[in-house]
């Protein structure tokens, strides 16, 4: 990506909703017609969104939320066999559908899922790629592609990396729907929640993390998805150095001074 500076001004959005405030970006699916299925529009506005987030320091945790009774039915078939040309949207286009769960795992922001509904395919791959995820009790989560003969291969870089390997060949291999407390047992969603109650928790759990320290957050974030990919005897020298870095961060230092001063830290 460039070092363009991105701006919301005078932005049409179509496919989702977007808001900040208090430091938090909610995007909003809005394709409820379609079961919030991802169409190109869709993809290019979460991407862009995702994007902006990353640069603002004004933005410390982003939330996707969902209107309608389903939260995500994965990518819109329609489109992909041809049909559908809604386009009323000007955001720019800055990367493909399959680059939703990369702008999520490198956005160095906690990122919450709050999950109203069903959520089947393709959108769990960027489930699979966000720091939280809660449900509302009797969601239900699936991975569908192999009753349409296909196989979910880009969900599976994302699935095997949160559930553990059985129980996720399983869930691919046979299509099958699991409820949230096989979800939460296998790590798929942090916690599940009274439907009631969900947008409430979500955004305790928001107002929560605004209060870290945004810095330090980005820093340990991004070593996080670092370390994940190499070696053990690589990832301990690799993160001695991030530690170092950390230690002499402005966050640090302040929240060592608010500790000492027995005061709370103010991050700038």
């Amino acid at each position: 990506m460039s070092d363009e500076i991105l701006s919301l001004e005078g932005l049409v959005f179509e496919a989702i909703e977007l808001e900040i405030k208090d430091y938090i970006m909610t995007i909003c699916l809005n394709r409820p017609e379609r079961k919030n299925a991802i169409n190109a529009t869709m993809g290019a506005e979460i991407i862009y969104a995702l994007d902006y987030a990353k640069q603002e320091r004004n933005v410390r945790v982003v939330v996707l939320k969902a209107k309608g009774d389903v939260f995500c039915a994965g990518g819109d078939l329609a489109q992909m066999s041809g049909q559908g040309n809604e386009d009323k949207s000007t955001v720019p286009v800055r990367g493909g559908n399959d680059d939703i769960a990369l702008r999520f795992r490198h956005l160095n922001k906690p990122s919450i899922a709050c999950v109203q509904g069903n959520l089947f395919a393709g959108a769990l791959l960027f489930l699979c790629n966000m720091t939280h995820a809660i449900a509302a009790e009797g969601v239900k989560f699936s991975a569908p592609e192999i009753k349409r003969g296909i196989w979910p291969f880009m969900v599976m870089g994302g699935l095997f990396r949160i559930m553990p390997k059985r129980a996720a060949l399983d869930f691919v291999m046979r299509g099958n729907a699991i409820n949230t407390v096989q979800a939460e047992k296998w790590g798929l969603i942090n916690e599940a929640v009274p439907a009631e109650a969900l947008n409430e928790h979500v955004a305790l759990l928001a107002k929560e993390l605004t209060s870290m320290a945004p810095g330090t957050m980005s820093l340990g974030l991004a070593a996080y998805v670092a370390q994940d990919a190499m070696e053990f005897d690589e990832a301990l020298p690799y993160l001695r150095e991030q530690l170092d870095a950390c230690l002499q961060s402005d966050d640090a230092k302040e929240g060592i001074t608010a500790f000492l001063e027995k005061r709370q830290p103010v991050w700038g």
